[in-house]
């Protein structure tokens, strides 16, 4: 795949090109200190040890490091900042629970079921379950318009915190049958697509 034409959406862009170890870490902890939780923060490089500097500070620092592409011997990261509000665990009647085994059995008795990503576009870029349709939990409200109430729908995100918060907000429009994917794409090992082959774990 042409990484030079792939396009994914970033809240922030940093740019740290001709920069050595330690300046981007010390410049992406700045920018992301800043940055309001769940936003996508792109770092743009040109030192080959930011590859891995980022992901293991990601790691340390508590936020998702998503993948790398590299276009032109620029390394583009993305980085997630880690939500607050995830954290928290939300109130109201418990919603239905699918594992990540029984979605893929369900799925070979119905290949057309409807599976909602709800992570940032740029998570699902990096890898996503086989067919599942990306709505952001940002976006979802606005976009009630693109699904059918009589469908039985499957929500997933990275550990099930997100797609759990999507299933109140569809349950509280009037959605009967949505369940919640748990734990999602953090131990997903079924099928998987992505959008970009760029160099980062698909299941982040």
């Amino acid at each position: 795949m042409d990484q030079q034409h792939v396009h994914i959406h970033a809240d922030v862009r940093l740019d740290c090109k001709g920069l050595a170890c330690p300046m981007p870490i010390v410049r992406t902890r700045k920018a992301i200190a800043d940055m309001d939780g769940g936003q996508v923060l792109e770092v743009l490089a040109t030192d080959k040890g930011s590859l891995a500097d980022l992901k293991a500070w990601s790691s340390r620092a508590g936020h998702q490091y998503l993948g790398t592409l590299t276009v032109d011997e620029v390394y583009r990261h993305y980085i997630r900042k880690q939500s607050t509000a995830e954290a928290a665990h939300p109130g109201g009647s418990p919603i239905p629970v699918v594992s990540n085994a029984e979605l893929q059995a369900r799925r070979l008795a119905d290949p057309e079921m409807v599976i909602i990503d709800v992570r940032e576009e740029a998570e699902f870029a990096f890898g996503h379950v086989r067919g599942a349709i990306s709505i952001p939990l940002g976006q979802l409200e606005d976009r009630l318009g693109e699904l059918d109430r009589e469908r039985e729908l499957m929500l997933l995100c990275r550990t099930g915190t997100r797609s759990e918060m999507a299933c109140r907000l569809l349950v509280d429009k009037g959605f009967k049958r949505v369940h919640n994917v748990v734990p999602g794409m953090s131990e997903w090992d079924g099928d998987t697509d992505a959008l970009t082959e760029g160099q980062g774990g698909l299941k982040a």
